[in-house]
């Protein structure tokens, strides 16, 4: 899917402003020819507590877990305040040119998954953490 299927739940439950600046993103890389497609958009509590529960088997610990995926309730996904796209030269383009729209890489280890700074069209974007478990609102 793309950020313009409001059809589906992870792209119609993502804040209106993160949902805006995708799209005048996404509007401006297809010049370049490149597409956003949204892998992973707003998540239902459930959603994210099955991928939380699927990561601690597939990691073997909740610490390891951690390095990756954030419990329900302090996932920006279920808040509706994150995308993880792809493919990689959308992630590319973003690394580039999306502080200009306030979209910012968060994570080191994971350079689908963006976030609104909106700050970040003045500022530029704010230094990454190096994976959620360096991030203070995923402490529990």
């Amino acid at each position: 899917m793309t950020v313009f299927d409001e059809e589906y739940l992870g792209v119609a439950n993502l804040d209106p402003d993160l949902l805006m600046a995708l799209r005048e993103a996404a509007t401006d890389a297809a010049d370049d020819g490149i597409e956003f497609f949204v892998n992973s958009g707003w998540r239902s509590s459930e959603y994210q507590d099955q991928l939380l529960r699927e990561a601690i088997k597939k990691y073997g610990s909740e610490e390891e877990a951690a390095q990756w995926v954030a419990t329900p309730e302090t996932s920006p996904h279920v808040s509706g305040d994150a995308v993880d796209l792809g493919p990689s030269g959308a992630t590319a383009w973003l690394s580039k040119h999306g502080g200009a729209y306030g979209l910012c890489q968060i994570y080191n280890n994971e350079p689908w998954h963006y976030e609104l700074r909106p700050q970040a069209t003045d500022a530029g974007c704010p230094p990454m953490y190096a994976d959620p478990t360096h991030d203070p609102r995923m402490q529990r």
